[in-house]
């Protein structure tokens, strides 16, 4: 029986909710094999970002090639990136191994505010890794940054979805999330858009959704699913996980990513 892979081209977060350590509990738990190269180190909770140590280029071209010459991914996803060198690493790489089934989180602020990346990085991100991405998934935030309009409506997240799709040549899922039109996205493909509902949960614990619903979007395109089918599943998915109602942290918390899990080791201690 084959088993599906996917790589997580990320920041770690120590606190566990989200970057890396998100990535891999919500692949694994989208049924496929997880691996991860990690682009920096952090010292984060669900308060805030205290410090980030980022990877040497070279450190992390020598991660990407470790698993692609080993172990070849079915998707790719990829999340905080802070440098314009580690963007040009990651996309050098991605192209040399022809990577499939692309999926960048452009994660430009932390759920608790933080700042993650570097202005030129963001010109760096449309430029070179864009390009080569089966989907990108901004939130309202940073379509605002990617497009340089203003997105206040459902029209406004139509026009900008179709600016940064056509523009950079890719799939654009835009994140309805907190401040336009609820918990619906807006899936720009192809010249066509759609619509997908999601039905708001009040759970303020939000700590890693970007991270989460992109890692699950990648699984689901590494198992064979559509595009179409992949935002589906990863949303229902993400779903399922605020629906569990965790609460951890001072700040805003984490999801219980493993809020299926059924196995015999899984079970609580009695």
């Amino acid at each position: 029986m084959k088993m599906h892979t996917a790589l997580t081209i990320a920041g770690s977060d120590c606190s566990g909710g989200a970057g890396i350590q998100a990535d891999m509990k919500t692949m694994t738990m989208n049924g496929v094999y997880a691996m991860s190269a990690i682009t920096a180190l952090t010292a984060q909770n669900t308060t805030g970002v205290r410090s980030i140590q980022e990877s040497t280029p070279d450190f992390l071209k020598q991660q990407i090639d470790a698993i692609f010459e080993d172990i070849y991914p079915d998707a790719v996803k990829i999340g905080m990136v802070s440098s314009v060198e580690l963007i040009r690493v990651i996309a050098d790489r991605l192209r040399y191994y022809d990577a499939k089934n692309v999926v960048v989180d452009p994660v430009m602020v932390a759920t608790s505010g933080s700042a993650l990346m570097k202005n030129d990085a963001v010109q760096a991100l449309i430029d070179e890794l864009f390009p080569i991405s089966t989907l990108i998934t901004p939130n309202i935030h940073e379509a605002r940054v990617l497009s340089g309009l203003s997105i206040e409506t459902k029209g406004d997240m139509e026009t900008a979805a179709k600016q940064i799709g056509d523009n950079c040549h890719c799939a654009v899922l835009l994140k309805g999330g907190h401040s336009v039109n609820d918990a619906n996205d807006l899936l720009y493909a192809n010249g066509e858009s759609l619509w997908f509902s999601g039905k708001r949960i009040d759970n303020p614990n939000t700590h890693g959704t970007g991270c989460t619903l992109s890692s699950a979007i990648a699984a689901n395109l590494a198992k064979g699913f559509t595009l179409t089918e992949s935002v589906q599943r990863a949303k229902d998915y993400i779903s399922g996980a605020l629906s569990a109602m965790l609460d951890l942290g001072e700040g805003s918390g984490p999801m219980n990513h493993a809020f299926d899990l059924q196995g015999e080791f899984a079970k609580e201690v009695q």
